[in-house]
């Protein structure tokens, strides 16, 4: 394949969405407002059948389909490994304006998009050819409260991209919104927008029908900035706020939180709230940053690390500026950068009861004071949910 000069790049824009109907809305509404515009859409309700999908449509209607078969049993592998040819052969045919990569149901965008930025086609970088131009999560916010607070798993609902896939709706609608930079929005009442504006408050978002998610969604995307905006360990959590009936509740600390106290407040502090996520840290793991995410009433923990207050000097290179640069304005002269940061969004929330819960799980004054060897000597509660401690 010759050069192609960045000014005629494709311009790609991925859309993401659980709801079906907001999203076909959006991908119509794009395809109608661009000059030589392709969708691109790989099906997955046959992939525990072996097959997956795929089409390709334009404003006239479906010009090509095909059925593609599964690589190790893995529809997401099979979407990747035909993804990036398929939209390589759009930039070679070069009668296109706009390629519209329309995801699956339950798909993240993040993981298609890391793909697209970083893959080659036969030693090509698809940024030499490509020009992601765009990700939009298309949604019904009147649906979004109702979603976000039930435990439904997407394979109850067919919405599932593989056997394995044991995430909630909620989780991937969560993660859907958190990570696009436009959100394609059916007209809804307060409530939902003031969700979505806490939940994702630097989005662009657009009412569908209005005309103008094109230019919204044609705004650029820097991968490297989204990947940073949803990783635990550098995320800028939403402010606290109060609109509509929903709110928004950061608290902070800076002492370690008891594992076994913070284990038995589980019950309570995931179903608090619609939405929480953020980064804390254990007193018996004062080592390892720890991310929270929490959607459906269903909590993911993970470890994302060490904290830069247990690495010597010379390894903090290794970590991104953004991260050292926020550990030194904020550093606690016993604590270092390691810090309490979980933030919870509901309708209805009880930020003063949460609050008080959190705060009864942090050690007391004489736990402080056994120090960091006493704090490990503290029960490892938290095995279900992470490796045990070595």
């Amino acid at each position: 394949m010759s050069a192609v000069p960045a000014h005629l790049r494709l311009p790609v824009v991925v859309v993401a969405g659980l709801h079906r109907a907001e999203r076909r809305r959006a991908v119509k509404e794009l395809l109608d407002g661009a000059v030589g515009g392709v969708v691109l859409h790989h099906d997955l309700r046959d992939a525990e059948r072996g097959t997956v999908h795929r089409e390709l449509r334009d404003s006239e209607g479906v010009f090509d389909t095909s059925e593609l078969p599964l690589p190790n049993d893995c529809p997401c592998c099979a979407v990747r490994e035909d993804l990036l040819p398929e939209l390589a052969g759009l930039v070679e045919a070069g009668q296109h304006g706009l390629a519209i990569v329309e995801l699956w149901a339950g798909s993240d965008p993040h993981p298609v998009v890391e793909v697209i930025a970083e893959g080659e086609v036969d030693g090509r970088p698809m940024a030499e050819l490509i020009e992601l131009a765009g990700v939009v999560t298309a949604l019904d916010p009147d649906r979004l409260i109702g979603e976000l607070s039930v435990p439904d798993g997407l394979a109850e609902h067919a919405e599932h991209t593989s056997a394995e896939d044991l995430r909630t709706r909620a989780e991937a609608l969560a993660h859907q919104i958190e990570y696009a930079t436009t959100l394609a929005v059916a007209r809804g009442g307060d409530a939902g927008i003031a969700m979505l504006r806490q939940l994702h408050p630097t989005a662009r978002r657009v009412v569908l029908g209005t005309g103008e998610l094109l230019r919204a969604a044609l705004g650029g995307f820097d991968v490297p900035a989204a990947r940073d905006r949803v990783n635990p360990a550098l995320a800028l959590l939403p402010q606290q706020a109060d609109e509509a009936g929903v709110a928004t509740l950061v608290w902070e600390r800076r002492r370690p939180l008891h594992p076994g106290r913070l284990h038995d407040a589980l019950e309570l502090l995931v179903p608090a709230a619609q939405r929480s996520r953020g980064r804390f840290w254990l007193a018996n793991r004062p080592e390892l940053m720890l991310a929270w995410d929490a959607a459906g009433a269903n909590l993911a923990v993970e470890e994302c690390g060490p904290w830069l207050a247990v690495l010597p000097d010379e390894q903090w290179e290794h970590y991104p500026p953004q991260r050292r640069a926020a550990a030194a304005l904020d550093w606690h002269p016993q604590h270092g950068d390691r810090i309490q940061q979980l933030a919870f969004t509901a309708e209805g929330l009880d930020a003063d009861g949460i609050t008080e819960l959190l705060d009864s799980c942090l050690l007391t004054d004489a736990e402080l004071l056994t120090g960091e060897q006493g704090w490990k000597a503290l029960p490892d509660a938290f095995e279900d949910l992470l490796e045990p401690v070595s």
